[in-house]
């Protein structure tokens, strides 16, 4: 390549970096604005009851009585009531000793022995002093956080500058849901639409991390998009046909009570929740036959559009299987306790089937898994097009570039 040329091309690559990184620093100041805005106290809030309540870490620094004993139907859980010490190790109350009452149940089983470490809850008296403390919960924090320290390890080490990436998208994932999602949601909006805004924006983030600014993640980003929205329609679509929605879901009734009065949309939750839970597979899937159809492409740039589409679905016919199997199992280990309750009870198949939890995971599985399925031609067909047409500018200019040499050569 003349030198000149190789100028041309390479202010060309400077003058392309230098937008891409100020459209990002605009992306993220815009995003951080709206982050802070959305998340602001609503007029009219007043603080709750359980925002009013103190926990802090402590540990149980002795044992005055234990009348906790194993019963056999509880599998060697102990039932019963233990009165201790506990040293407050976090807080306001850091150091101080009080006494705690520990009442034992299957469902709320902290068994104490000195040295253990829990969440204290603190009672204050009518002065505004800690006097009395009760156990809701062991500290499992530290545990978690080695959880995903080993995690984001693994991550990095196996994935290399991709697993970085990928723990960037996750990251960014979260704060998106617990940060923008939620607060959205909270502020009236509708949750199907700020669930597809969501997953447009978390889509494009996660793959922008882990592939550029590229026609691959241009592509994966918009058949992502596509996927989700067509397991929302599905979902969408059964949830008027059986007639199910937010309010026959598990916590509905909490949420009423809490929320009563405020714009929030309940029954827009149930399309709002599989969207996000269809998320994850559909981006797996959608960057799958991305990759697949470009690595085609550049191996054989003669193949023809049809050729390439052909391709595309073919591989992600195994990505179908598997990534459908992936979330229906993963909604029924999420209702494997509903399963098993049908099967001790016997209930006939009839009301199992018409039951409001079972109608819930069915949709949830199935609408998602339609997302899946249609993801494949969806993005097989986009990357075959946008291949074919890179390829066509690509021959155009080519052949130009010839013409002009030609034409200086006279």
């Amino acid at each position: 390549m003349p030198f000149a040329e190789r100028c041309t091309v390479k202010m060309k690559n400077q003058k392309t970096f230098c937008i891409k990184l100020i459209a990002s620093f605009l992306f993220f100041v815009v995003f951080i604005a709206i982050l802070i805005w959305i998340n602001q106290p609503l007029p009219g809030d007043v603080p709750t009851a359980a925002s009013q309540i103190k926990f802090a870490k402590a540990h149980v620094t002795k044992l005055i009585s234990d009348e906790a004993k194993a019963e056999d139907w509880t599998e060697g859980l102990r039932i019963g009531v233990q009165e201790v010490y506990l040293q407050i190790d976090s807080g306001e109350d850091r150091g101080k000793l009080l006494p705690a009452v520990n009442y034992m149940s299957v469902y709320n089983n902290v068994d104490l022995k000195v040295g253990t470490k829990v969440i204290a809850r603190l009672d204050i008296d009518a002065n505004g002093r800690t006097y009395i403390a009760s156990i809701p919960n062991y500290n499992r924090g530290p545990a978690l956080l080695g959880l995903t320290v080993i995690f984001v390890l693994f991550l990095a080490v196996f994935g290399g500058k991709k697993g970085i990436a990928a723990i960037l998208g996750l990251a960014f994932a979260i704060v998106d849901i617990w940060f923008l999602l939620i607060p959205m949601i909270r502020l009236g909006i509708n949750p199907i639409l700020s669930s597809i805004v969501i997953s447009a924006v978390t889509t494009a983030i996660s793959l922008v991390l882990l592939n550029g600014f590229s026609m691959k993640t241009f592509c994966a980003t918009i058949g992502c998009v596509g996927g989700v929205a067509m397991a929302g329609a599905a979902a969408a679509l059964t949830a008027v046909a059986t007639p199910i929605n937010g309010f026959n879901m598990s916590e509905a009734e909490e949420l009423v009570l809490r929320t009563g009065g405020t714009s929030l949309n309940v029954s827009g939750l149930l399309i709002s929740a599989i969207l996000i839970a269809a998320l994850g597979a559909v981006m797996d899937v959608a960057m799958t036959i991305t990759s697949a159809v470009f690595e085609v492409h550049q191996l054989n740039p003669e193949l023809n559009r049809q050729k390439l589409i052909q391709s595309g679905i073919n591989i992600g016919r195994d990505a179908m299987g598997t990534m459908a199997n992936t979330l229906i199992l993963a909604f029924a280990g999420s209702a494997l306790n509903m399963l098993i309750l049908f099967r001790i009870f016997d209930y006939p198949y009839l009301q199992i089937f018409n039951s409001d939890m079972m109608a819930l995971e069915i949709i949830q599985g199935i609408s998602g898994s339609i997302g899946i399925v249609m993801t494949v031609p969806l993005v097989a067909f986009l990357s075959a097009f946008l291949c074919s047409r890179k390829n066509t500018v690509d021959r155009t200019v080519m052949q130009v570039n010839e013409k002009h040499r030609k034409l200086k050569k006279k």
